[in-house]
């Protein structure tokens, strides 16, 4: 089985790929402490993507309970306005 069939049946798309290899090539032409510098860059787009979808399933959240503790509806809603009464 090649790389990119691998690729492709663990989930990822043909042009992710074809980057990664390139990358690799880069990132070892770089001297020790640039190559520091790029993974202190990956794990940081690492945890803004984290935060970025956590953010988007907490503004996503709805349904039930969701207006819990934020409204409250008077114990004599039912009963019949004073105005009405006559």
């Amino acid at each position: 089985m090649g790389f990119g069939v691998l690729m492709e049946w663990m989930g990822r798309s043909r042009e992710e790929t074809m980057i990664q290899p390139v990358i690799l090539e880069k990132l070892e032409e770089l001297p020790e402490s640039l190559q520091t510098e790029v993974l202190h860059y990956i794990e940081f787009l690492i945890e803004k993507q984290a935060k970025n979808l956590s953010q988007e399933k907490q503004t996503k959240r709805g349904g039930l309970g969701i207006w819990k503790d934020k409204i409250w509806m008077s114990d004599d809603f039912d009963e019949p306005l004073e105005d009405l009464k006559d």
